[in-house]
């Protein structure tokens, strides 16, 4: 029995004469797991927040939708209220109460529910999601990752029928977004709740759909299970398919005629059976691992050549950023977030931050762009100490901060007004970053194409995907022209075919002497195009590493590709690596 059916649908905004969605026709089954993805941009959340009257936003509608065979509209607020769960992006923008235990009990509070079911549901809730532990804390000393967890027992706890989920593991570390997707899946398996999600970490949830449904220019144009998705976007070389599961990247990557792996375990024995297939020797096994030692050395080198370069320039160079045993903490009497940290960047170097939520990595961004102030210990930039740069001096030119949440840099009502915004307007006017003979018009045009906001100039920011609000973000960020760029979470919400853009953008701006210094929970990315990766823990750097050689020494912390094949290539830490491995052993 289909429990949601998509007839025909269309939408656009006000004011657009571009359609978002058009002719998307769905059905979705009653106790399945169904996944929708596709590019940034392409829908998907709006076509998922048209499935809660509330959430929808304003525009022209066409078509019908569906809800166990009666229209959405004439489903009454109530029933969609108890009977359709939705969980958001962002938790802090579903947290209504101040009290973990208020929190479980507000849905069913607003639905007139008597206090003897609500204690059994809140009580059944905090033990099947494993809060009681923080049961009664207050919200705000949650970590991202408790918040998220919180959000999706509250919802639970209204016993919907249908659980939608948009980009839930967006702003979660690895090791958190793993564990919240395990959670769903075992909602999906144990109660039989009806399961609709957007994602782009597919690793974790992919394999274990019953259907996935691929959307591209706000058309639905793919449908199937996992493996029938797969190999559809790898016929079609079709840019998705680079959002696959690691372990199905890598298989296309050869020509095997094995079952395709969708998951680690299963990317393991698949390894080992093609090893068999083909003939691979141990002897040539082990020159595979020789040549990307050497590889890594190599890049070793030139990154170190690069330095010694800007070294040679102006002997005893001061790093790019440095951090001197600092101390911070947010109250007098609070405990202290940041605890004696000592951090340095080098010109010119990439540098990635990663580890749990709530360690404090966003503090320290915050710390470097000035929005707080250390208690105790030192930052520098460039030599100097951060504490005597004007706002004009740091903010103009020289420091470049993308923030977590990209909405809280929007000034204007639409895309193309903000982008001019950061450079003073549509009139021309002389300044020392945009002279008079410097056409706005021409910088535009370049971050715009850049950054690929060409057909979203008139929309306004806050109806941007997740994705496409990140690139207009970096975009304002771009346009002054930073020396050091400090990003926090860049790639949340981007598709993999946009991460791979703004790869080489970085790493092109990197080739023209930019600092990057970068907070992700993206290892994928993170071991694709940083120099050096920290990992932070309770406040401080445990250790800091070359990107290779840190990935390759974690069991837990690291790459699908790396867990995939560290058995027999435990220096291969990208789906690019094993491929050259198992393509190219000798």
């Amino acid at each position: 029995m289909n429990l949601v059916e998509i007839k025909d649908f269309g939408f656009s905004y006000p004011e657009s004469s571009r359609k978002v969605l058009e002719h998307v026709n769905l059905n979705i089954k009653e106790g399945t797991l169904n996944v929708i993805m596709g590019r940034s941009g392409c829908g998907k959340s709006t076509l998922l927040r048209q499935l809660k009257s509330v959430l929808a936003p304003a525009g022209e509608k066409e078509g019908e939708i569906l809800y166990r065979n009666i229209p959405l509209r004439d489903t009454d607020h109530r029933t969609q209220s108890q009977e359709i769960g939705f969980v958001m992006q962002n938790p802090d923008n579903q947290i209504v109460t101040d009290k973990v235990w208020h929190e479980l009990a507000f849905g069913l509070e607003s639905l007139g529910y008597d206090n003897a079911t609500i204690r059994l549901r809140v009580a059944e809730m905090a033990s099947y999601f494993g809060i009681q532990k923080w049961f009664y804390k207050n919200v705000s000393e949650l970590s991202g990752g408790q918040k998220q967890l919180l959000n999706l027992a509250s919802v639970m706890a209204m016993h919907p029928s249908l659980l939608i989920l948009d980009e839930p593991t967006s702003q979660l570390d690895p090791i958190a977004a793993s564990d919240f997707l395990e959670t769903v899946k075992k909602i999906n398996r144990d109660i039989g709740t009806t399961v609709l999600l957007t994602e782009h970490r597919l690793q974790d949830i992919i394999p274990y759909a019953d259907r996935v449904f691929v959307m591209d220019e706000g058309t639905l144009f793919l449908e199937g299970t996992p493996r029938e998705i797969g190999t559809k976007l790898k016929e079609q070389h079709h840019g998705m398919f680079l959002s696959m599961p690691v372990p199905m990247q890598i298989y296309a990557g050869t020509d095997s005629s094995l079952t395709c792996p969708l998951t680690v375990s299963q990317g393991r024995q698949w390894i080992r059976d093609y090893i068999e297939e083909k003939g691979i020797t141990k002897e040539q096994i082990q020159q595979a691992n020789q040549r990307l030692e050497r590889q890594g050395e190599k890049n070793e080198n030139e990154t170190a050549g690069f330095f010694g370069h800007l070294k040679r320039q102006k002997e005893n160079t001061p790093p790019a950023i440095q951090m001197k045993d600092v101390w911070f903490r947010y109250e007098k009497d609070s405990p202290d977030v940041i605890q004696n940290l000592s951090l340095e960047v080098k010109k010119g170097e990439f540098y990635a931050l990663v580890g749990g939520n709530g360690t404090g990595k966003s503090t320290t961004l915050s710390l470097l762009g000035r929005v707080h102030q250390p208690y105790s210990g030192r930052i520098y930039l460039d030599g100097k100490d951060l504490r005597s740069f004007s706002d004009r001096e740091l903010y103009c030119g020289y420091l470049g901060v993308l923030p977590q949440n990209p909405q809280s840099i929007f000034l204007k009502k639409t895309v193309l007004e903000d982008l001019y915004s950061v450079i003073g307007g549509r009139k021309e006017k002389p300044s020392n970053e945009y002279p008079i003979s410097m056409k706005k018009e021409k910088a535009i045009e370049g971050i715009v194409s850049l950054t690929h906001l060409e057909g979203l100039l008139e929309r306004h920011p806050y109806d941007l995907s997740g994705g496409e609000q990140q690139r207009l973000a970096l975009a304002k960020v771009l346009l002054l022209r930073p020396k050091i760029l400090l990003m926090d979470e860049p790639t949340k919400g981007m598709d993999a075919e946009y991460k791979e853009e703004l790869g080489s953008i970085l790493k092109k701006l990197q080739s023209h002497g930019m600092t990057i210094f970068m907070i992700s929970h993206d290892v994928e990315f993170v071991a694709e195009y940083a120099d050096t990766t920290g990992l932070f823990f309770e406040g401080n750097v445990v250790i800091s590493k070359k990107t290779r050689d840190f990935f390759a020494g974690n069991n837990f912390y690291t790459t699908a590709a790396n867990r995939m094949a560290r058995g027999l290539f435990p220096e291969a830490v990208t789906g690019k690596d094993v491929v050259s491995c198992l393509t190219n052993p000798s």
